[in-house]
């Protein structure tokens, strides 16, 4: 069942804007370029649930200069003068009971937002955009390093970048939080993908990530939750958040973060709700 009005927000949400002052490594340069580069298909992910598709995308000498993304690009299999990435067009969106049509694009990008802003640095960098197949979401390809073991990975109850994933799975209700989302670079950092489930009002987080259930969160996390709830608050984040879920789920996550700093514990599997996706790989 689709919501009316959602899907026409697409020009608002294809307005390219900061949700960050731009950095030293050129992560900026790294957004302007999936928003406005030429993207030329090379291919689809069939094991993806909705139309995801494999593209690169010209730099004709913009070269961002984020360590950690532009040798992923690199090695991803993109030529000098590429970069590649995964565009999510909004039409190739399969119907979920749970979440209003044609909006996971804009969750997507909103997730890539907020974890920016706390300065997680979880999802890689995310834009709305106009492609091939209309509007859709368009995010940096990070090739994760082959050599990690994912479901090892997933059970480390001391991987710093491992708990602040949690924290923001938390923070953003993911509720397809699977191993295969877990995204390890060569340089130690981890990414994450797929957050198009992310940011509805009702508790659903569902995660293989419930090592640190009921335990006191961490200092740099409190930091991080602080900061967010700043710019949510008064830093400008609501209205950046606005055109891409509603007024209701912005209200939703400011209440999460909320309460993460009010009680400085991890959350709890929710009770009425699965507490692992499956499969959890």
């Amino acid at each position: 069942m689709s919501v009316p009005g959602r899907t026409v927000t697409a020009s608002a949400m294809l307005e390219h804007k900061r949700s960050a002052p731009d950095d030293d490594d050129g992560e900026q340069a790294t957004l302007d370029l999936l928003a406005s580069g030429q993207l030329e298909i090379e291919g689809r992910l069939v094991d993806a649930s909705n139309a995801t598709l494999y593209c690169t995308i010209p730099t004709n000498g913009r070269v961002p200069k984020n360590p950690r993304t532009a040798p992923a690009a690199k090695a991803a299999g993109s030529s000098p003068g590429q970069v590649a990435c995964v565009y999510k067009p909004i039409a190739g969106e399969r119907p979920l009971w749970d979440f209003p049509m044609g909006t996971l694009a804009g969750r997507e990008v909103a997730a890539y937002v907020v974890s920016r802003a706390a300065g997680w640095d979880v999802v890689p960098p995310t834009v709305m955009r106009d492609g091939p197949f209309g509007p859709g979401m368009c995010q940096l390809w990070i090739d994760h390093d082959t050599d990690v073991d994912l479901i090892g990975l997933s059970r480390r109850s001391d991987h710093a970048g491992l708990r602040d994933m949690a924290v923001f799975d938390a923070v953003v209700n993911n509720a397809d939080r699977k191993i295969g989302h877990l995204l390890p670079v060569a340089d130690g950092h981890l990414y994450g993908c797929d957050h198009g489930v992310c940011f509805a009002e009702d508790y659903k987080l569902r995660t293989v990530l419930w090592q640190w259930r009921g335990k006191t969160l961490p200092r740099r996390s409190l930091e991080a939750l602080r900061h967010l709830n700043g710019q949510l608050s008064e830093g400008g984040l609501d209205a950046e958040l606005t055109p891409l879920l509603t007024a209701s789920e912005i209200t939703a996550t400011k209440i999460r973060v909320e309460t993460l700093l009010k009680h400085r514990v991890h959350p709890y599997p929710p009770a009425d709700w699965p507490a692992v996706p499956w499969p959890p790989v």
